[in-house]
C-alpha cells in the first residue's frame, strides 16, 4: 500500500503509527464493517465526521463507530447555533477525501478538530488513513498532537 498524505504527515512529526488495509464493501462505508474487518471493538473505530457551523464553518470531529455525534452538544462547544453535516457531495472538495476514507490528518485545509474523550480510554484507535480500505492506528495522544484536536465529550 502507497503511504498516504496522513502517513506522510505522521512520519513528518516523528509520529509512530501502523497502516492497516481491509477489504472495502461500498455497500457498507461504516465503522461496524472496518471494525470487523480489522478484527477490533468497533468502539476502538473511529470516524470522521466533516460538519458546517451556522457562524463559524466548517469542523471535524471523531468518534467512536459505536457512538452518535451529539449536533447540540458540538455546536455549544464550538460557539455556533447549530451545526450539520457536510453533504457527501461536498466532502471530496472540501477536504481532499472521499467519503468513506476522510482523514482527520491532512485535509486541504487546517479545520478546527475534535477528538471524542472517549478514546483517552484505549492505548490505540484507528482513523481513516485518507483511503478507503486504509486506516492508521495510532495513540489517542498522538492523533491529538498531529491534529491540534480538542478533547471533548461528543457523543450521546
Amino acid at each position: 500500500m502507497k503511504k498516504t498524505n496522513a502517513a506522510r504527515l505522521l512520519d513528518s512529526l516523528g509520529i509512530n503509527y501502523e497502516l492497516l488495509e481491509y477489504e472495502v464493501n461500498e455497500g457498507d462505508l461504516s465503522a461496524e464493517h472496518v471494525a470487523a474487518e480489522l478484527l477490533l471493538p468497533v468502539e476502538q473505530v473511529f470516524k470522521t465526521i466533516v460538519l458546517r457551523g451556522d457562524k463559524h464553518g466548517i469542523l471535524v470531529c471523531c468518534v467512536p463507530g459505536n457512538g452518535e455525534l451529539d449536533l447540540k452538544r458540538v455546536a455549544r462547544l464550538t460557539g455556533n447555533k447549530k451545526v450539520d453535516l457536510i453533504p457527501a457531495k461536498e466532502i471530496l472538495a472540501l477536504t481532499g477525501y472521499l467519503r468513506g476514507g476522510c482523514s482527520p490528518l491532512a485535509m486541504k485545509k487546517d479545520y478546527p478538530t475534535f477528538l471524542d474523550v472517549s478514546a483517552l480510554d484505549h492505548d490505540c484507535i484507528v482513523v481513516s488513513a485518507g483511503l478507503r480500505g486504509a486506516q492508521l492506528k495510532l495513540s489517542p495522544y498522538d492523533l491529538v498532537e498531529a491534529s491540534q484536536a480538542g478533547v471533548e465529550k461528543l457523543t450521546f
